[in-house]
């Protein structure tokens, strides 16, 4: 079977860790990303791929979209994550709690499954990943009891950068899920992180490990029929399902 060549399209965030105030002000550092893609050649004998569309929104607004129309070509719509975040003039605080509802919409003509992969990092000033910084400062919790069900495999999918989230019903066209997310937060704790020296004169100087530094949070949307569920999410998704009615029922597990 064949899949579809994965498509991805990046938005920058607007926030960078600043100096010794750690406070995060407004910058072009970073590499926040939504990013959509699709499968469906495996089932291109069921299903017409022209069916196939899917859109991410934050805080109930439409951040980028992706649609299928014919001959291999698409419509697609593209924005910035978090650029609302604070309010004009707003200096964010770490310890802080700031509304963060990412949620899905089938905005193709055909009942699909749809995941999100959310991936969490620190960035310096050139964009570079820095892997020394911990991830998990950056939190970003997760809704309870909405139907997104969390896979952690610790073997490929999960890990404390990268989360993998299964909208466990089949969306409807027009359909948007519940948010998978409430809230994102940097933990303070990232002000702990400091070396102090002292010049010769007995001044103290401050130097802050995650100074200069940008968080990044990534989402990825993937979609896929709900035809033959159970094969068509294996050979997408590489995880094998339970599924109540293998066209269009509820995942109950994932391995």
């Amino acid at each position: 079977m064949r899949k579809k060549k994965k498509n991805s399209f990046p938005v920058k965030p607007a926030l960078l860790l600043g100096a010794a105030a750690l406070l995060l002000l407004t910058s072009t550092v970073g590499s926040t990303r939504a990013a959509l893609t699709y499968y469906s050649d495996n089932y291109a004998a069921e299903v017409s791929m022209s069916s196939i569309g899917v859109s991410l929104l934050e805080n109930g607004t439409k951040i980028s979209s992706r649609d299928y129309l014919e001959n291999g070509e698409w419509t697609e719509t593209q924005g910035e994550l978090l650029t609302k975040m604070l309010a004009d003039g707003g200096k964010f605080a770490p310890g802080k709690a700031y509304q963060e509802w990412l949620s899905v919409e089938n905005s193709g003509s055909i009942d699909s499954y749809v995941r999100v992969i959310i991936t969490k990092s620190w960035q310096d000033e050139n964009g570079n990943k820095n892997t020394t910084l911990d991830p998990n400062l950056i939190e970003l919790a997760l809704t309870s009891n909405s139907g997104w069900m969390l896979y952690e495999d610790e073997d490929a999918d999960y890990s404390d950068e990268r989360m993998v989230l299964y909208y466990t019903r089949a969306l409807a066209p027009g359909q948007e899920t519940p948010s998978l997310s409430e809230t994102i937060r940097i933990n303070p704790a990232i002000a702990d992180d400091v070396t102090v020296t002292k010049d010769d004169d007995g001044t103290a100087r401050y130097e802050y490990k995650y100074d200069g530094y940008s968080f990044c949070l990534e989402a990825e949307v993937d979609a896929v029929q709900t035809h033959n569920a159970v094969d068509a999410i294996k050979s997408a998704w590489g995880v094998d399902v339970t599924v109540t009615d293998d066209d269009g029922g509820t995942i109950t597990g994932i391995n």
